[in-house]
């Protein structure tokens, strides 16, 4: 299969095959997601195989507006009504009991629940529209990688096995949604996005934000919270910014090409080391978010690296979500700085 790249302008041809039960790509504002009819099951059953997906990893579904929400939900709580007006379109996803064969269990993961969300992405949300469907909206990468946060990491991972991506240039957020389950007593966030428990706790009050994994034999409501995600090829460990000297002393130590990934602050302190092994996660969280899944592929391309050590940043706001996805991808495994060293 030859995958093609659609322009925004070409949005009837990446419409047409998912009506015809392809799978294409397609940007949001958080990450590049590969969107199949949510409504055909054969279809979704495509994004497993192109993407090696567990099939208990149940699918975000992606809507163009709220009344497709509540077409398939048993409820619509009053706290989603909430949600939906501060954070939609945006990077929240709202977890809700389902309507009795409301989706395929291909979809759910054989759950009563599904998750929704609304992108912030208007060629997005336009080609919804022109399906006509929802459509799922998995990361359009192969499972347990960093996530894409452009149309060439799509087409790296994904190429000659879907049919399409629609090519918006890069994502704004660069880490994937925050993942709210309303189907629990308390409101419970299942993964950390941009959209922080405080401002969340700003619209509906105190909510719970510590389910972040289950255990093995447990089907998880949202993504991240079971499988391996996020891993490049080469070890990562989470290293504080003071660190970073005696983390590269450490690191050259162990006779294997090392590469870095710091906020330009930490790398003018390493401008002997080939600019190859030096990425920059800018000068905030904000950047080095954009930036993160970026840097991670960046070292995937070269093999010989064979650490990486990334800037921490302080879990609160967003650096919740960074952190999450980084420590993620480093298996937890951290720099910790001795007298030896």
């Amino acid at each position: 299969m030859q995958t093609k790249v659609f322009k925004p302008d070409q949005l009837a041809a990446a419409a047409a095959e998912l009506a015809a039960g392809e799978l294409v790509a397609f940007p949001t504002e958080t990450v590049y997601g590969l969107g199949a009819d949510a409504t055909n099951e054969a279809a979704v059953k495509k994004v497993y195989q192109a993407k090696g997906r567990p099939s208990d990893n149940p699918l975000i579904v992606h809507v163009a507006d709220v009344a497709t929400v509540k077409q398939y939900v048993a409820t619509f709580p009053t706290t989603a009504e909430k949600l939906v007006q501060a954070f939609w379109p945006g990077s929240l996803t709202i977890i809700l009991p389902l309507k009795p064969g409301a989706f395929s269990k291909t979809v759910t993961g054989g759950l009563a629940t599904a998750a929704f969300r609304n992108p912030r992405n208007q060629v997005t949300l336009d080609l919804i529209k022109q399906l006509g469907r929802p459509i799922v909206g998995p990361s359009a990468n192969t499972s347990g990688k960093p996530s894409p946060t452009l149309a060439a990491h799509v087409l790296h991972d994904l190429a000659g096995k879907i049919a399409g991506v629609v090519d918006d240039g890069p994502t704004g957020v660069g880490l994937e949604s925050t993942v709210i389950d309303l189907s629990t007593a308390t409101p419970t966030i299942l993964r950390p996005g941009a959209v922080t428990q405080a401002d969340i706790e700003a619209v509906i009050g105190s909510i719970t934000a510590d389910h972040h994994q289950v255990k093995a034999d447990e089907v998880p409501k949202a993504p991240g919270m079971k499988y391996k995600h996020y891993a490049p090829n080469a070890q990562v460990y989470l290293t504080a910014a003071a660190d970073f000297k005696a983390a590269a002393s450490w690191a050259r130590s162990q006779s294997v090409p090392f590469g870095l990934m710091a906020t330009d602050q930490v790398l003018s302190q390493f401008s002997a080391l080939a600019p190859a092994y030096r990425f920059s996660l800018g000068d905030s969280i904000t950047t080095a978010s954009q930036r993160l899944f970026d840097g991670l592929r960046h070292y995937d391309q070269l093999p010989e690296v064979k650490l990486i050590l990334a800037e921490e940043f302080p879990a609160q706001g967003l650096g919740a979500a960074y952190m999450n996805r980084l420590a993620k991808a480093a298996g937890q495994k951290r720099f910790e700085k001795t007298n030896d060293n």
